[in-house]
């Protein structure tokens, strides 16, 4: 009966040698694929200043046209799918129901009204950005009327920047 359980252990051990080999191979690869998947998002975040200015640059796009109440020109930089969120407001869905939003925003707001848009944050990498603002819009008389807050998620498509997410809330009203 010894030799059998001999037998029976070698197997054993042999099979659990086996084992013990291809889970180590495992985790080397998913350790090589991880740092792999890491330097690849490391470099697409190639610069974080210069998609900052990207990002402000259509920011200030965006104020322009806002300023000059150019609701085509504004809805431009949202994709055909954009989701936008608004205070009190359903979601919003999709170019067309964007660019009604902002016409009847168009309508409701005071003649000679503007808005500066501040950048505060951009982080993201590869087709991706994230884009943390803040915004103050000012009456005829430069007073003012409202502060709010915001975030965008924009994508790069056809090497173009296009906003497919924002969600945007006013701040409390200062007594």
């Amino acid at each position: 009966m010894k030799p059998f359980t001999t037998l029976k252990c070698a197997a054993i051990c042999v099979v659990f040698f086996f084992f013990a080999i291809s889970c180590n191979q495992t985790a080397t690869d998913d350790t090589t694929k991880t740092k792999s998947e890491t330097d690849e998002a490391t470099t697409a975040i190639a610069d974080p200043v210069k998609l900052k200015a990207e990002i402000q640059e259509m920011e200030m796009a965006w104020a322009i046209a806002d300023n000059a109440r150019d609701v085509n020109a504004m809805a431009a930089i949202y994709a055909d799918d954009a989701v936008s969120m608004e205070s009190n407001m359903p979601m919003i869905v999709g170019n067309a129901a964007i660019k009604k939003n902002i016409e009847s925003y168009m309508a409701k707001r005071g003649k000679g009204s503007t808005v500066v848009y501040d950048v505060m944050d951009v982080y993201g990498g590869g087709n991706y950005a994230t884009e943390v603002g803040k915004t103050m819009r000012k009456d005829s008389t430069g007073k003012v009327t409202s502060t709010s807050k915001y975030m965008a998620i924009w994508e790069k498509r056809n090497g173009k920047w296009i906003c497919i997410r924002d969600i945007g809330n006013d701040d409390a009203e200062k007594k």
